[in-house]
């Protein structure tokens, strides 16, 4: 009989001669090995990583197996493994590969929580998404350092727009597409949440001047790789990369392409690739609107415009990043100005310097001027989610509420997920009195991650008669407005209280301190303190101070009098005189009365109510 004391040392001695140390470093450096190949190759054609979870799982449940047979064999005296067991390893290695598959496919089925309250929020789709339609996730950054992120960004961005320009094509907008950067949501949900039959992914390498894209095209409903290319070259052959993808794209979808597209899908706008790749960097950060970063936006599109000066994208896109960075003082304006006629002189189709113009005429209150810019820029290119958004606030800040409302919806339609938009209908939802649907529309907003939803959030609660929950979410951002005009906290938050639900004494204060600060403002004129006015009933002040200059926020000044707390506002006999001085009326001569207003045949000016 063994004694307790020995076993541990037969035990091994046991091990030892059956071989299973031996079997065991084997297998593990055999793994290893593996393991390493597989993660080359994943690199290389840009695998998903749930291949490289997969094969590691694998290796793992291979150990065990690999010990029971060398203890098996070493029993017998043997080392060699028949076809049988072979066959049985094998079938054991594909059941556990698939289970992972399975617990990974059914863990990326489930979207994030930002993705499914999004989804929440949509109604079941009534038809399936047509076959011809597409989303372009923003493509992987594989490059050594990861510092190219903006350049395989640009990539993905790129072949969409020229994507988006195919007729027979839908394309879901970058904005939407982009919200699902970095993040594990499965495809389905992705063509759910987007309303497209197609998905494409890709990689961009960039070493130097050499340039590696994969790129592949995947059906959302059932995750089927309908092509998967790889194209390598320099960095001055992307222009050419980029039309052989989206050729490549056409092809599988089977569309049309008409006219020019025939011959040219991707159009860069310059030949020069320098110039190119600084564009993209600019795009970039105002993309993301990185409002502390601009100024390096601008530097390296002036950059660009020295190697290129012909290069017409570059300047438009100057002149956006001006008209979003500062776009109601005066040096960016007239800068954002200047690019965008020089970009429409170098290009007179290019449609965003119109936008451009557009934007910032409505900032002026140069309201015909920026009517026409729109409408030049829809027809360039009617189907540009953030034109059609703009848009729709200039029709709302000057009373076409319907319309505006129609077209907000028709941007968001364009681009489900443009946060600024989903804003703006969420307030016009609340205004309407539905204040569920304003609030699930402003939470979609904030879910996508804009900053400023909580002025939303703040509005639905001032509606539901929560007067506490409305301060404290715009307190904040009211005393900073305020500090612009001398106003100290403590001022501004006796301001709040009284505007917000306070009593007759509460009320007072917040009037005086709401005068000081319009009386000592300098330009522009705080809108805080206009929008306190009128939440303070007192309109004819608000009028007052709001007509002779402009404001910091055009925009929600005017869309606060075509809601329903401007109504005491518009019924003022002072009201024309506003609406004239401001050049609303003449926009209504020209295209008709708002919804809220008709025509005095008597004095040729508008009754509102």
């Amino acid at each position: 009989m063994i004694s307790e004391t020995n076993a541990p040392a037969t035990a091994w001695a046991a091990l030892k001669r059956r071989k299973v140390v031996q079997w065991a470093i084997a297998y593990a450096a055999g793994g290893w090995i593996v393991l390493q190949v597989l993660s080359l190759l994943a690199g290389v054609y840009a695998w998903p990583p749930i291949v490289l979870r997969i094969g590691t799982g694998a290796v793992f449940v291979g150990f065990p197996v690999a010990l029971v047979l060398a203890w098996y064999h070493g029993e017998r005296g043997e080392q060699r493994i028949s076809g049988t067991e072979l066959l049985i390893v094998s079938l054991l290695l594909a059941l556990g590969g698939g289970a992972l598959w399975r617990i990974e496919h059914n863990e990326a089925a489930t979207p994030t929580a930002a993705a499914a309250r999004a989804m929440a929020s949509l109604p079941a789709a009534a038809v399936p998404a047509s076959a011809k339609s597409i989303a372009v996730l923003p493509f992987a950054d594989l490059s050594r350092a990861r510092d190219q992120e903006y350049f395989s960004d640009g990539m993905a961005e790129e072949l969409l727009n020229a994507l988006a320009k195919v007729k027979d094509l839908k394309v879901a907008g970058r904005t939407s597409s982009f919200q699902f950067k970095g993040k594990n949501v499965d495809m389905r949900a992705i063509g759910h949440e987007l309303g497209v039959a197609n998905i494409l992914e890709g990689s961009v390498r960039k070493q130097g001047d050499k340039v590696r894209i994969t790129a592949q095209l995947i059906q959302t409903e059932d995750g089927f790789h309908l092509w998967s290319e790889s194209y390598d070259g320099e960095l001055s052959d992307v222009f050419a990369l980029q039309e052989r993808i989206a050729r490549a794209i056409t092809d599988q979808l089977k569309v049309i392409l008409q006219g020019d597209q025939q011959q040219q899908l991707v159009r860069a706008g310059t030949g020069n690739a320098e110039a190119y790749a600084l564009f993209l960097k600019a795009t970039d950060l105002y993309n993301r609107r990185d409002f502390e970063h601009l100024g390096e936006a601008v530097d390296a599109l002036e950059q660009a415009l020295q190697l290129d000066p012909k290069f017409a994208r570059a300047r438009a896109r100057l002149a956006a990043t001006h008209v979003v960075w500062e776009n109601r003082d005066a040096p960016f304006r007239e800068l954002a100005e200047t690019n965008a006629r020089a970009a429409l002189a170098l290009d007179p189709q290019l449609p965003e310097p119109w936008a451009v113009l557009g934007r910032s005429y409505g900032n002026q209150r140069r309201f015909l001027d920026a009517f026409d810019a729109y409408q030049h820029a829809l027809q360039l290119d009617p189907d540009d989610a953030l034109t059609n958004y703009w848009y729709a606030v200039l029709q709302i800040m000057t009373g076409y509420t319907r319309e505006g409302r129609a077209r907000l919806d028709r941007a968001l339609v364009l681009d489900p997920m443009q946060p600024n938009a989903e804003l703006w209908r969420g307030l016009e939802l609340s205004y309407a009195g539905d204040q569920e649907a304003a609030q699930r529309s402003v939470q979609r907003a904030a879910d996508i991650g804009l900053s400023f939803a909580v002025y939303g959030f703040a509005e639905v609660a001032f509606a539901r008669g929560n007067y506490a929950q409305a301060n404290e979410l715009l307190l904040p951002r009211v005393t900073r407005g305020f500090a612009k005009c001398g106003i100290n906290a403590d001022d501004a938050k006796r301001a709040m209280a009284g505007v917000h639900g306070g009593d007759a004494a509460a009320r007072t204060i917040a009037v005086e301190v709401t005068e000081r600060c319009l009386a000592d403002s300098p330009e522009p004129t705080q809108f805080w303190a206009l929008k306190s006015l009128m939440y303070l009933d007192q309109p004819a002040r608000m009028l007052a101070f709001a007509q002779p200059r402009l404001t910091n926020n055009e925009t929600f000044l005017f869309e606060m009098l075509w809601s329903p707390y401007g109504k005491s506002a518009r019924r003022l006999p002072e009201f024309a005189g506003f609406a004239r001085k401001t050049g609303l009326t003449a926009v209504w001569d020209k295209f008709g009365p708002p919804d809220s207003c008709r025509s005095d045949a008597a004095t040729g000016d508008y009754l509102c109510q």
